[in-house]
């Protein structure tokens, strides 16, 4: 692709010697229809302040600014490959192009459910189905897990699904593994977790998964452990979660990760939060509405849900970046619980579950706006125990 600044940009004042420098290219996320393009600013910002920077496409040309890291750019064609340069434009004009970013193929914000117990299934299944999050409709079979099972914790990038632990035929697993999101199939192995355990949670960065908390079938385990999501491996000890605590709700932004409810010595209303990027134990966020467990939680980068329970039909809400008790958002078309979520950064949607008897609800919100739940579809068979990710979550934008 020719290299060409947008007409404007080359103005009286201008000067090769005090324009910026090139940005240090990062790692480009895809999206649907856009991609989150990363760099590093550059040291030598010339003659004055940087005032935007730059990500364009190729193929396309298509260009987007912004302020900081990272550049979003919207308008591309999904199942298309892309690479993106970037450049920083000050007073005295445009700056040099950084290196190309990987290759990056943006995908329709896909949602996929795992496992669970169906009543045919009562030790646990091994199918996969997915929903296109901006389409309502009924769930598809996706293909299937190494392992039949439920109450796994999943988590995802935008391009690989990731599923952990469990419950497989009686016994506690620390199987991890993986599929990729946009391409139907069944589960490749990817390692082991530290610890095998079922009911745990999971949360991500576009990066890294980690799984925490869960019952090793003697005790509830307060065990954080992660994975980088990219590279096939097992898991690695990130730190603690305040307490041992199990069937625990999570949900993340692309710093944060939040871990809500469970179960101790009793139900707890605690919400608890680590920075994805750096191993150490969990922190006090504030406190759910009442104390439940076996939820379901979702979100977009700046907002965090919780849905359901063993008492309740409500979703309730956060605001990841400030600590604070959680708020009440609306309720779900139906109240049950061992449900499961998956989200874009627009919608959250929330699957299966029961409230003595199982069903196949899926039913979803749009994240930004308080209201109630609204009919999604159906999922294949009536689930609970089931879990669920997605490659458009709130902690990849």
């Amino acid at each position: 692709m020719s290299m060409r600044y947008p007409a404007g940009f080359i103005r009286p004042g201008y000067d090769p010697l005090k324009n910026p420098d090139a940005p240090t290219i990062g790692t480009a996320t895809g999206g649907d229809e856009s991609a989150a393009v990363a760099f590093t600013a550059p040291s030598d910002t010339g003659g004055s302040a940087v005032s935007a920077y730059y990500a364009v496409s190729n193929p396309g040309g298509i260009t987007a600014s912004g302020a900081t890291s990272p550049v979003s750019v919207a308008g591309l064609t999904n199942g298309t490959p892309y690479t993106f340069t970037v450049w920083a434009l000050n007073t005295y004009g445009p700056g040099p192009y950084s290196a190309a970013s990987g290759s990056v193929t943006p995908a329709a914000a896909r949602g996929l459910f795992g496992g669970g117990e169906t009543a045919s299934s009562s030790q646990g299944q091994n199918v996969i189905q997915y929903v296109t999050i901006a389409t309502t409709g009924n769930a598809i079979d996706f293909g299937d897990l190494t392992e039949q099972g439920d109450i796994l914790g999943a988590c995802a990038s935008s391009t690989r699904g990731v599923f952990a632990g469990g419950v497989y035929l009686g016994t506690r697993s620390n199987v991890i593994q993986y599929v990729t999101i946009a391409t139907t199939g069944n589960a490749i192995d990817f390692g082991d977790l530290t610890l095998a355990r079922s009911g745990l949670a999971s949360c991500n960065s576009s990066t890294r998964g980690v799984f925490s908390g869960g019952d090793n079938g003697s005790s509830r385990v307060n065990v954080m452990d992660y994975v980088t999501i990219a590279s096939i491996g097992n898991a690695t000890d990130f730190g603690d979660l305040l307490v041992g605590n199990v069937l625990l709700a999570a949900c993340s932004s692309p710093i944060r990760g939040i871990f809500a409810g469970g179960l101790t010595s009793g139900g707890v209303n605690v919400i608890q939060y680590i920075t994805i990027a750096s191993t150490g134990n969990a922190t006090d966020f504030g406190d759910l509405i009442d104390a439940d467990y076996v939820m379901a939680g979702c979100s977009s980068s700046t907002r965090g849900l919780f849905a359901g329970g063993v008492s309740t039909n409500v979703i309730q809400y956060i605001t990841i970046a400030s600590t604070g008790n959680a708020t009440d958002f609306g309720d779900l078309t139906t109240q049950r619980w061992a449900l499961a979520s998956c989200s874009s950064s627009a919608r959250g949607v929330f699957g299966g579950g029961t409230t003595g008897s199982l069903t196949n609800t899926i039913d979803y919100v749009v994240i930004s706006s308080l209201g109630n739940a609204t009919d999604f579809g159906d999922l294949i068979d009536a689930t609970r125990d089931i879990v669920a990710c997605s490659n458009s979550n709130g902690g990849l934008a």
